[in-house]
């Protein structure tokens, strides 16, 4: 056998290498059962049917069974009393082997029992204490390994390497889960005596922790106080158990600590107390054992005595501990004149503020309070916890923290110190910051500036070229004209000497008369004082580009007045419906506003055979359908110091001072800012909005000025005005100041209104799905309309929203906007579209000119300020580090290009606007704003979208509206049919006859029992519950087909 094997093989090792003799050359053999069977039938089938009770067979298997020869009944038998015989010789064997370990362990030599040490005999109980399963914890095996682990620790060997073991203990204590009252007995036995060891006592109190998670225990202690009190069963008269635990309590208070520690022996016990374990007590006197007596006995003795003891400490008053108005009155009346009644009265203050409640985090916070409480009590006396401590908490390093207040004060000085610095620091990351995205932002301007005024420069250099070269041209052609001229008069003055000498007849005469008048030239006209000739006039300038084309001249010759008497009015093709219609109120355009607009584009009569005009009349007839309008109209439904020097108003004064103390910059520092014109960006935008309404005013400088010389006095915001008015034009620096720092937000607001507006124009006038869109309704107008509303050519914008306002007169919940979107939806799909085309159309429907014109003069008046400042400052000594002029002249300069850029945009906004009202028959005079004219277009488009949306949901409502129609008819149908069913049936009585010839046992009663297990008694459907009825029968002889199964074939 080699040297290391495992002690006990039952328990896992490998089993040691016996021999036997056994004979190779003979073959091993069946065992067969010699149990005679019984001669007396009744006997056998009496011994069967224990064993097929056991089996818990339905009824088939059991007949099948029970239909079996006697042989097999008796084979069957047999075989499973050999098997129950099997299983209690095994575990008879097991419990003599673990029986045999114990009395070797008790009774072998020391030797034996080291030898079992060494071959790790201890983990191998462990580890089957551990590992066992609930049957094997109910039986005594369980008892025997307790036993050997006691025997083991009856020498001082065993016990100390039982001790030394990290987890020995708790495991041994998980033992007192079963229900085995000798091994409770023998586990509590074996953690008493562990108390009574050096080292022991507090092994025994972390054991009953572990076995409170183990357990799953509200409290430690829990379980041993509930077997305690048990009185039922097998705890009615044992003594021995309930011996053994107030024993085991009597060991835990009384030793280790408990011997001279009065505070551990009073906390320990209190925990009992809490657990109810008097009344426990008091119950088991009745036992009257004296055994138990004894330890009771001992257990309220050791109590009367400390809680004497502890009395002493207060004056002989005896504390009831179970009411907490007497303990608070003991601690008030000791601590009331003590340096330590302040933390009480905090202890208590903060108790008020815990949260109150039954849930887990509320019982846990006070769980927590309890604990550290209980080791600051334990801890304070020895220095360590005598208990085990459920908190890793040292209560003499945390005193000793707390003695040395002023190393932590100053700690939290530096920290504090570092803290403050490290703002600071962060104050200058983001003044930084600030700064280097102004800068930034300025930098990008000033590259887009640059970019715009070359590509301007560039644009203005070829129109100064082209200019050049056209000059050039009409001074060489008018060098021609003179020279020709000069020949002309050479041969007039020729020509009249001619005349005069005679030498000519008398008809050419005449023709040079005529041509002297024609060619009436004076000589003097031509002579000037400087050799060339005066320039003329230049050509007119070039058309505005993106002007509309001039208005076509109107047929026949006729001006553009469409007001004129003469024209007559073209009557229009418009189809007359067969009953009258109801009006849609639109603002008809006149005749002569047409011209030059989408209108002259438009002809409605293109459109009307592709619409439903018999539908449309049905739907928007005059004559109204008698309804019970049930929907009622929603009814509208219509926040003492050194005496300070000031002079400004208090409240004045007081705004002031909590505006410096948000900037968080000395006066020096915001003077500085002002002068430099905050390059470093010191001063953010809105505070520097503030500091406008703290300029200094003449009255007040004149007052701070007489009192200069009591400066150091000056309130904080007297002060800062005083020093605020000694810089030159203070309100016009901090002015210009904060007009720079807004400009370029101001623009970014600007711009995008002005080219919303613009492209919302383009869009407007481009739009083919409009123009369709506007067709359409003409056409339904048209056709509608008689009298002066109709015959329209064109209809105004706004007009559109009134469609909402026509009703139909089949249902009132239809509009003529909503049987417009149903027609689009049908044949002019693309047209739902038409808010894609136009999406700036949004945009444009918020600006109004009035605020945007005000805007721009902001500007306009904040760029001349800027302008008079500089001119102010340029004859002026400037003051050294002011860098007003260079900063602002810089600004003023990249500032007005781009203003003059807006405005350039601006004009070329309205006057694409001004030609988009035109062209859709407004007057500019009348509708002066873009939010005038696209808003009503915007709300029209949202109403078409509201519509849509209604249109599909009174479909989806239609549609569920004929299903439900469709099934009420199909069952109304259903029950019909099965009704006349029944009244035929009922007179001949065939049914019921031929339910009971079939032997069906079910009757109606129990249809009705059906039918309400199912729930279709409530609908009233009696077919339907025959239909069941029918489906339950066919289950319930399948089901019984299958619970019958085969049958045991032997």
């Amino acid at each position: 056998m080699p040297s290391k094997q495992t002690f006990c093989w039952c328990f896992g090792g490998r089993p040691p290498e016996i021999r036997y003799g056994i004979d190779v050359a003979s073959p091993l053999k069946s065992m067969a059962l010699e149990i005679p069977m019984p001669s007396d039938e009744n006997e056998l089938n009496t011994k069967f049917e224990e064993l097929v009770a056991e089996l818990d067979l339905d009824k088939p298997h059991r007949d099948a069974l029970f239909n079996l020869p006697p042989e097999k009944k008796w084979q069957i038998y047999c075989s499973k009393t050999q098997i129950v015989s099997y299983n209690e010789e095994d575990i008879e064997t097991r419990e003599k082997l673990v029986e045999n370990l114990k009395t070797a362990l008790r009774t072998q030599p020391m030797s034996f029992v080291v030898r079992f040490m060494q071959e790790d005999g201890l983990q191998v109980l462990l580890n089957f204490l551990s590992g066992m399963d609930f049957k094997v914890a109910q039986s005594n095996i369980h008892t025997a390994i307790i036993g050997c682990v006691k025997a083991l620790m009856n020498n001082t060997q065993g016990r100390a390497h039982v001790l030394a073991h990290p987890n020995s203990i708790n495991i041994i204590a998980q033992s007192l889960s079963c229900e085995n009252l000798k091994t409770k007995v023998a586990v509590l036995e074996i953690l008493g005596a562990v108390c009574l060891v050096p080292g022991g006592h507090r092994k025994a109190l972390e054991a009953m922790l572990h076995f409170q998670k183990y357990a799953a225990e509200r409290t430690r202690f829990q379980s041993l106080i509930f077997d305690m009190d048990r009185s039922t069963g097998v705890y009615r008269e044992d003594v021995s158990l309930k011996t053994a635990i107030i024993s085991f309590i009597n060991a835990l208070v009384g030793c280790g600590p408990g011997k001279d520690h009065l505070e551990f022996r009073l906390h320990l016990r209190y925990e009992f107390l809490m657990l109810g374990i008097q009344p426990v007590i008091d119950k088991l006197r009745k036992h009257d054992n004296e055994t138990l007596n004894r330890h009771l006995d001992f257990f309220e003795m050791m109590r009367n005595e400390d809680e004497k003891v502890l009395a002493k400490k207060f004056e002989g008053v005896h504390i009831d501990t179970k009411s907490a108005s007497v303990m608070f009155e003991i601690l008030k009346k000791k601590l009331t004149m003590s340096a330590s009644h302040s933390h009480l009265l905090s202890l208590l203050y903060h108790l008020l503020l815990l949260p109150y409640g039954n849930s887990s985090h509320v019982m846990g916070a006070w769980q927590l309070i309890d604990r550290i409480v209980q080791q600051v009590v334990l801890q304070l006396k020895t220095g360590h916890d005598t208990d085990a401590a459920p908190l890793e908490l040292s209560v003499k390093n945390v005193i000793m923290r707390l003695t040395n207040e002023e190393d932590i004060k100053g700690y939290q000085q530096k920290l504090r110190e570092h803290e403050k610095a490290t703002e600071e620091l962060n104050l200058k990351l983001a003044k930084k910051e600030r700064e280097c995205e102004a800068k930034s932002q300025e930098k990008d301007e000033l590259v887009t500036t640059v970019s715009r005024m070359k590509a301007k420069l560039e644009k203005e250099l070829a129109g100064y070229a082209e200019t050049k070269q056209q000059l050039a041209d009409t001074n060489t052609r008018l060098e021609e004209i003179q020279i020709q001229l000069e020949m002309e008069r050479k041969e007039h003055l020729k020509l009249q000497y001619l005349i005069k000498t005679g030498s000519l007849p008398d008809d050419a005469k005449l023709g040079v008369s005529n041509v002297s008048s024609l060619i009436n030239i004076p000589p003097t006209n031509l002579q000037t004082s400087n050799p060339r000739v005066a320039v003329p006039a230049p050509p007119p300038p070039p058309p505005i580009p993106n002007a509309p084309p001039p208005p076509p001249p109107l047929s026949g010759g006729l001006p553009v007045n469409g007001n004129h008497p003469g024209i007559a009015v073209r009557n229009k093709k418009v189809p007359q419906p067969s009953q009258p219609l109801k009006s849609l109120n639109w603002t008809k355009l006149s005749e002569g506003t047409l011209s030059g607009t989408v209108w002259s584009e438009i002809d409605e009569s293109k459109i009307y055979h592709l619409l439903d005009l018999e539908e449309f009349e049905k739907t928007f007839s005059a004559y109204q359908k008698k309804q019970i309008d049930g929907d009622n109209e929603d009814s509208k439904s219509t926040k003492m110091k050194t005496k300070e020097l000031s002079v400004i108003d208090g409240r004045r004064a007081q705004n002031c001072t909590i505006l410096l103390s948000k900037l968080k910059l000395s006066n020096e520092e915001i003077a500085r800012a002002m002068l430099v014109m905050d390059e470093q960006e010191d001063i953010p935008k809105d505070m520097l909005e503030q500091l406008l309404k703290f300029v200094p005013s003449n009255e007040e400088i004149q007052l701070l000025s007489e009192l200069g010389h009591d400066i150091d006095q000056m309130a904080r915001a007297d002060r800062f005005l005083y020093e605020m008015g000694k810089i030159t034009h203070y309100e016009e620096r901090v002015t210009a100041l904060y007009f720079k720092k807004k400009f370029q937000d101001r623009m970014l607001d600007i711009k995008p209104k002005i080219g919303a507006v613009f492209e919302g124009s383009k869009q407007m006038c481009r739009s083919r799905q409009l123009k369709k869109l506007l067709e359409i309704v003409l056409a339904y107008g048209n056709y509608m309309n008689r009298g002066q509303r109709g015959n329209a050519r064109g209809f105004t914008l706004r007009s559109l929203n009134n469609l909402v306002d026509t009703k139909s007169s089949i249902s009132k919940n239809v509009t003529l906007l909503h049987y417009l979107v149903e027609v689009l939806e049908k044949k002019f799909p693309d047209l739902l579209k038409l808010e894609n085309e136009v999406e700036d159309v949004k945009m444009a429907a918020k600006v109004n000119f009035t605020e945007l014109n005000r805007d721009l003069t902001l500007l306009q008046t904040g760029l001349k300020d800027i302008e008079k400042e500089l001119e102010y400052f340029k004859d002026k000594q400037v003051t050294p580090g002011d860098r007003f002029v260079t900063v602002m002249t810089e600004f003023a300069t990249v500032a007005s290009y781009n203003f003059s850029e807006v405005e350039e945009s601006f004009a070329e906004m309205k006057q694409k606007f001004e030609f988009t009202l035109k062209a859709f028959g407004e007057d500019p005079s009348k509708t002066q704003h873009p939010d005038e004219f696209f808003g009503p277009f915007v709300t029209f488009l949202l109403s078409m979208k509201d519509a849509v949306q209604d249109n599909e949901k009174q479909r989806r409502q239609k549609e569920e509206e004929e299903k439900r129609v469709r099934l009420e008819e199909q069952l109304r149908a259903e029950r019909e049919k099965q009704r006349l069913k029944r009244g035929a049936s009922s007179f001949t009585g065939a049914d019921h006859s031929e339910k009971v010839a079939n032997g069906d046992p079910k009757g109606e009663f129990d249809d009705l029992i059906s039918a309400l297990r199912t729930g279709d008694v409530f609908g009233d459907d009696m077919a339907k519950m025959k239909r069941n009825r029918k489906r339950l029968v066919g289950k319930v002889e399948t089901s019984s087909r299958e619970r019958l199964g085969p049958s045991i074939i032997t």
